[in-house]
């Protein structure tokens, strides 16, 4: 088989292509190195950089592209959500991105419960296309909210709830292919006699399983999650020989998925989850067979380590009490009712032989469900705080020996001197683990661990994957699964199909070196002159940008479940808008070969639409941080350059507005009349069609140092530069408050500055120096250990984290971090205040998106539920965020991010709901999108407190 390759890499070969493809119709083509970078990973350890990546609009496009890659002699790679964990969507030639365009579902036939797919359909808008009718797509692997029903297809993915509904191959009823010569296949189930009624390549089938019959009947289909290699068995005659399920799991190697017809199920009315507790993951395995007969709807396992790493991240409060064991059994339980589904769980738990256990529904099951489903991201550090990685990661064994199976498992990573957490699909012996291969200082111990592993699987007789495919990690490996004659039939399968080897090369057949183009050896450190000290990413940069594995929850729409993530990219659909699309692009830099440096315009083009909202830091399972990334490659780029407008208006806002102050009432008036404004705006860097907020007369301080000194347990509250010059009514209604709960406020000396603005425009060393000098001026309130109160969610979230990250050797950041409270967080503490009585009060709450992050909203959620308020919590990003929706080049970005969640909310609101928003920016958005006056907690709590004639009145 003759392998092809990709041209030179040279730019004229790889314009001439680009222009090749849009002669043929393809308008979106693209060979910019950003684009490539975007595309060169997927969600595995490879690297393999794309020669042109597009976006097909139509299926003659896609059969455009392949004649073009044919004629050309490069090859094709299709790609869909971009999640696969073995390599399967990356390579050398075009790669075809189909989520882009192609992701509608056509129709859903609710009479025969079958829908009609484009290849780029998420699995979740087939569900949701469903639900009307009562129906859902069945197969959920725990991307389900970005995952395609191409890849799903490519990789035969399965997902928590197959034990019930099966893999993607059970629920296909056709799809039509484009082979590597141009034909379009119908492929479906031909009947017994039927493969050769399907013209050249199903008569060479036919032949194909005739003289492999005895290996086919042996070696094929022994259990549920056999998903390596091709599978032959739905080729039997005795099977159907059916050609749709055959394709099913082929990874793009036979054929480019153009369309299909799905299998649609009936879930059932209510469901339960019973939680059993076992003194380790083995031992919790040993107990799935005996559960199996009671037909459960799900069984999966989860490690208590990885329980741990969710609480270490986000909290005690992010777990749901679990029962005793350091191993648990997730096993849902059908019912007509709730009260059958729990009938149902209690019965089984009478077989489950287990230390503890509980049945819970709703909420807890949510939160139990979305740990479970995060456990990709939340791996990647193992427990020990080293990287964690993909690999070996979706072995599957027949569940009978899935205990004994998991005891050599452990014994053989504990021998290779590795660590990983483990998970998965239990009930069908499918395992999950993210291992701690030390790919960047040794990574022949990579190749030396996952041969023994397949050894390993090979003599328990499983499979080396379950539900992920095999890629560039596991070809190579197929041999220890599988005999001499059945690795002869795959070559003969590629044989057929694709002769010149076009489609996805190096996967299947012909295997690429298993770890050749692995990304985190050909990654340099990134440690001198940082602006961030990356704690625990080990001081580099390098590091900490490889928290992103590509497992794509950002594409993800989380805005419903009070998610931010990722706010541009629900504005774009753009991957490099998305942040494992940035992360790719600076994991190049650290590379160095594609991207050279951060001053590249790949990396400023893609962080320009980075809102620095934080909302990746708390949802994204792997803990990365774009808006710190961003700002420091803002530092690295114009560190002793000259930057842009921007940068010195807002960046430097706080010493405007000080500096306005002096003669508040002659900068308004002037900022008031339009061609003095418009001049300030264009050389500002600000958008001509914001509008500029009025200066405040008098200041928070100012109002502040005219009243009477109150008595009671001193807390001191930061004056930040929005509350102090912007909005001082949230300052005086905090201080009535804090009163009103027996606090006697007291502010600091001098100005004080977080640094905030510094921060987002990369200005790191402004920054420190803000902070330094705002911690020489509560250095006297920590050391008496007196609480500090933020009122900004950005600032006050500063103090929480990017103070101790911009100054570790600084103790008194670490004592600010633990010093500092949100409102909510003080009030809901003191046990001797109680709230004053919100009932009545109806409304929505706009979480400032670092608050979100950083401090979460459980406390003011608390304070306003003990008080009486019925208030809904929107999720997203308001879209100004700070300084970006005020830059020019970004409002149209601005408003899109608005519309994603915030502005539909308020609109849906009644006229006389409360609109929470304590950002400033928050506030100034809705004021000037949507007219609306957003409210902060401070005020709302002021205006129900008891009357007080020191209670200042509220200012308009």
């Amino acid at each position: 088989m003759s392998g092809r390759k990709a041209p030179d890499g040279g730019p004229a070969e790889r314009r001439e292509l680009a222009h090749a493809l849009r002669r043929a119709g393809l308008a979106e083509a693209d060979v910019s190195a950003r684009r490539r970078a975007e595309y060169a990973s997927d969600a595995s350890n490879y690297r393999v950089v794309p020669a042109v990546v597009a976006f097909p609009r139509h299926p003659d496009e896609v059969a455009a592209a392949v004649a073009v890659a044919r004629s050309a002699g490069v090859p094709v790679t299709s790609r869909g959500g971009g999640t696969s964990t073995a390599g399967n969507a990356v390579g050398t030639g075009i790669v075809l991105d189909f989520s882009r365009h192609l992701n509608r579902v056509l129709l859903v036939d609710a009479e025969a419960r079958t829908a009609t797919v484009q290849p780029g359909a998420i699995l979740d808008h087939i569900s949701a296309a469903a639900a009307p009718y009562g129906l859902r797509y069945g197969p959920d692997p725990s991307t389900h909210a970005r995952a395609t029903i191409g890849g799903s297809l490519g990789n035969n993915a399965c997902g928590a709830r197959a034990l019930r509904y099966g893999r993607t191959a059970d629920n296909v009823v056709s799809l039509t292919a484009l082979t590597a010569d141009g034909e379009r296949l119908d492929a479906r189930r031909l009947g017994r006699s039927g493969l050769r009624a399907a013209g050249d390549k199903g008569r060479a089938l036919e032949d194909l399983v005739s003289e492999h019959l005895a290996v086919i009947r042996t070696e094929f289909g022994r259990f549920g999650r056999q998903v390596s290699g091709y599978s032959l068995e739905h080729l039997l005659p005795e099977n159907g020989a059916d050609l749709a399920k055959f394709l099913v799991g082929s990874e793009g190697t036979l054929g480019v998925v153009l369309g299909a017809v799905v299998r649609l199920v009936e879930p059932p009315p209510a469901v339960a989850l019973a939680v059993l507790g076992y003194p380790d993951m083995p031992t919790a395995a040993d107990a799935v067979p005996a559960l199996l007969p009671h037909h459960p709807v799900a069984i999966e396992g989860m490690d208590a380590r990885l329980v741990e790493v969710v609480r270490s991240r986000r909290g005690g409060g992010a777990v749901p009490d679990l029962p005793r064991g350091d191993g648990w059994l997730f096993v849902e339980t059908p019912g007509d009712t709730e009260a059958e589904a729990r009938a149902n769980a209690a019965k089984l738990i009478t077989d489950a032989d287990c230390l503890d256990s509980a049945v819970v529904t709703g909420g807890p099951a949510r939160a139990l469900w979305a740990i479970r489903e995060d456990g990709v991201g939340l791996g990647g550090r193992s427990p020990a705080g080293e990287p964690a990685w993909p690999g070996w990661e979706d072995a599957a064994v027949p569940p009978v020996r899935l205990g004994d199976y998991l005891r050599a498992f452990g014994r053989l990573m504990r021998e290779h001197g590795v660590d990983g957490l483990m998970y998965g699909h239990l009930g069908e012996g499918c395992v999950h683990a993210r291992i701690d291969f030390p790919l960047a200082t040794a990574p022949d111990r990579y190749r030396e661990f996952v041969v023994d592993a397949a050894r390993l699987v090979g003599h328990y007789g499983g499979s080396l994957s379950g539900e992920h495919g095999d890629g560039r990690a596991r070809g190579e490996l197929l041999p220890y699964m599988y005999s001499a004659a059945a690795i002869e039939a795959f070559r003969q399968v590629k044989r057929v199909f694709d002769p010149d080897n076009l489609l996805n090369p190096g996967v299947l057949t012909d295997p690429a070196p298993l770890d050749a183009d692995l990304r985190a050896p050909a990654a340099r450190s990134l440690t001198g002159g940082l602006g961030f000290a990356y704690p625990h990413d080990r001081g580099d940069l390098a590091n900490a940008v490889h928290r992103c594995v590509g497992i794509g929850k950002c594409r993800s729409d989380t805005t419903d479940a009070g998610g931010v993530m990722c706010p541009s990219y629900l504005a774009t659909r753009d991957e490099k808008d998305s942040t494992r699309g940035r992360a790719r692009v600076l994991q190049e830099v650290a590379n160095g070969s594609l991207i050279t440096g951060f001053r590249s315009d790949d990396v400023a083009q893609a962080l320009d639409l980075c809102l620095s909202c934080k909302g990746c830091s708390a949802d994204c399972p792997a803990g990365v941080d774009m808006a710190t990334y961003k700002a420091e490659a803002l530092h690295q780029r114009y560190r002793r350059r000259i930057r842009p407008a921007a940068h010195y208006a807002l960046g430097w806002l706080p010493r405007w507005a000080r500096l306005a102050s002096r003669l508040p009432r002659v900068a308004n008036a002037v900022l008031s009349r339009p061609w003095p404004a418009a001049l300030v705006k264009r050389l500002g860097g600000v958008d001509a069609r914001r509008e500029l907020p009025a200066f405040a007369t008098p200041t928070f301080r100012q109002w502040f140092a005219g009243r009477s000194a109150a008595t009671g347990t001193p807390v001191l509250l930061w004056f930040d530069t929005f509350t102090d010059h912007f909005s001082p009514e949230v300052g005086e209604a905090a201080v009535a408050v804090l009163e009103d709960a027996g606090y006697a406020v007291r502010l600091t000396d001098g100005p004080v500055c977080c640094g905030l603005t510094w921060i987002s425009t990369g200005q790191l060393d402004g920054a420190r120096a803000q902070l330094r000098r705002s911690l020489d001026a509560l250095e006297p309130a920590l050391e008496e250990g007196i609480p500090v109160v933020g009122l900004e969610p950005s600032c006050t979230a500063v103090l929480r984290k990017d103070a101790a990250e911009l100054l570790p050797g600084d103790p008194r950041a670490t004592a600010v971090r633990a010093a500092t409270r949100t409102l909510a967080e003080l009030l809901t503490a003191t046990a001797t205040w109680t709230p004053p009585r919100l009932d009545g009060v109806c409304g929505i709450a706009q979480p400032h998106c670092h608050q979100h992050a950083v401090m979460g909203w459980t406390a003011d959620a608390e304070l306003l539920g003990h008080a009486g308020a019925t208030v809904r919590t929107v999720g997203g990003c308001c879209g100004l965020a700070g300084n970006f929706g005020v830059e020019r080049g970004h409002y149209e970005i601005s408003v899109a991010v608005a519309e994603t969640a915030l502005l539909p909310a308020v609109r849906k609101a009644e006229a006389d709901a409360v609109v929470l928003a304590d950002g400033f920016s928050c506030r100034t958005q809705l004021d000037q999108l949507a007219g609306v006056r957003g409210t902060h907690l401070a005020q709302l709590l002021a205006q129900h407190l008891r009357p007080s004639d020191d209670r200042p009145s509220e200012r308009e």
